[in-house]
């Protein structure tokens, strides 16, 4: 049972109160006294303007154990450098973000966590994740990054993360068929026309998968959602079949006509007949690279993509980097590791022990194969990271399918935007 105060014994204390705050404000005179103080989430802040360093930090970091050796080391660098020790929490990625909504109210969540860029959608909406805030000291770190990476690590014009890693693909060549990899796309075409004969193929790619069909659809000025000067998406500006994506759709569907590429390709016939040499130039990603060396050995060559009207042609990627945590206490200095675990030094540590591309550019990949990769990401596109993507995938790949078929390009991307369009409307409701 809980005892109650008595009556008298409240209204006597209460004179003793007014009493002493009386004395001590000397007579009738009255100064305004601040009494507002921080919130138990603010950070205190030192005489330099910086807030004071906490004990320790926690991360989650993707269980993965090449992950987990490569991040204690930077973990341990850092503890070393800044005097805060690191936390390393082995946590798959793919379920943090569901941990995070249960664990980030109850205070028991993460400083940091980690996320691909396709995730930032649900990542705003859930509310999970701070709005990052750089003083000019850490924005003038951020310029030695990836544009376009750190810009997909941000929904409607907001930071959420640092970018970490990226990924994207190339053009995979067999040089017993190719004497030198063509530098435009136009020598591209050329040269596939010219090795091209019978079961073999001078170029292929999978014709009706948009992730790696992109750089061809979108080089005449086809796009997938519009977006204004901050990058933002708009999801009703869908541009799949402008002008500039029914020349880009013919120019696919002369591939089929010319016989450069046989119906029906898949993944799996392109690596096929790429390992057992029939095909000389090839799309594909780093993923690929040991099978096709395991077939191909030292007649294997990896470049970036060609040039088209003077400018690389642009692939798509995916980026995974580091979110600061909405309910931490220590927003700057999980933002400081952040940058930390992402500059230039702790990167080559994650390339050399994880084999993953770094979003700083400064780095030197010291790999021929990787390095093709690393050069091409410079001029990729992130795959949009709002929800509406998601209905992109199937009507664009019907789409292509009906033009290697030979279908009129205009009314089968009319059709295919027709669709997402209706799809998008649906999510909304």
């Amino acid at each position: 049972m809980v005892k109650r105060k008595s009556i008298w014994f409240n209204a006597l204390l209460m004179s003793v109160l007014m009493f002493f705050l009386v004395a001590c404000g000397g007579g009738d005179s009255t100064e305004d006294v601040d009494t507002s103080s921080e919130s138990d989430g603010d950070e205190q802040v030192t005489e330099e303007g910086v807030p004071e360093k906490p004990d320790f930090l926690k991360v989650w970091v993707n269980d993965e154990e090449r992950q987990l050796d490569a991040y204690e080391q930077i973990f341990s660098n850092f503890t070393d450098e800044y005097g805060i020790e690191v936390e390393l929490i082995p946590y798959s990625m793919l379920d943090q973000l569901d941990g995070i909504s249960l664990d980030g109210p109850s205070g028991q969540g993460p400083d940091l966590f980690f996320q691909p860029h396709d995730r930032i959608g649900d990542v705003h909406l859930q509310g999970v994740a701070a709005e990052l805030e750089f003083t000019e000291e850490q924005q003038a770190r951020l310029a030695g990054y990836n544009e376009s990476a750190l810009t997909s690590l941000s929904y409607d014009g907001i930071q959420y993360g640092i970018p970490a890693v990226v990924e994207t693909y190339a053009l995979f060549i067999n040089t017993d068929l190719v004497d030198q990899a063509p530098e435009t796309y136009e020598e591209l075409i050329e040269t596939a026309k010219a090795i091209t004969n019978g079961d073999t193929y001078g170029f292929l790619v999978n014709p009706v998968d948009y992730y790696f069909m992109y750089p061809f659809i979108t080089k005449d000025g086809a796009y997938t959602f519009g977006q204004d000067a901050d990058g933002v998406y708009d999801p009703e500006d869908i541009g799949l079949n402008v002008e500039g994506a029914v020349s880009a759709g013919e120019d696919i569907q002369s591939w089929f006509d010319q016989g450069l590429m046989p119906q029906g390709l898949t993944i799996d016939i392109v690596n096929g007949l790429f390992m057992d040499g029939q095909a000389a130039m090839v799309v594909n990603g780093p993923w690929a690279i040991q099978d096709y060396l395991d077939a191909l050995g030292d007649s294997l060559e990896v470049v970036p993509f060609p040039t088209y009207n003077g400018e690389r042609l642009n692939t798509h990627s995916g980026n995974k980097g580091w979110l600061v945590n909405y309910y931490t206490e220590n927003q700057y200095w999980a933002t400081e590791l952040a940058l930390y675990i992402t500059n230039e030094e702790s990167s080559k540590i994650i390339f050399e022990d994880t084999g993953e591309l770094p979003a700083h550019t400064s780095v030197v990949i010291d790999d021929e194969f990787m390095n093709a990769f690393f050069e091409q990401t410079l001029s990729a596109h992130p795959m949009p990271n709002i929800p509406e993507m998601s209905q992109i995938w199937t009507p664009m790949e019907e789409a292509l399918t009906f033009i290697s078929q030979g279908d009129d390009v205009q009314e089968v991307l009319d059709e295919a935007v027709h669709n997402i369009s209706e799809n998008i409307a649906i999510m909304g409701q």
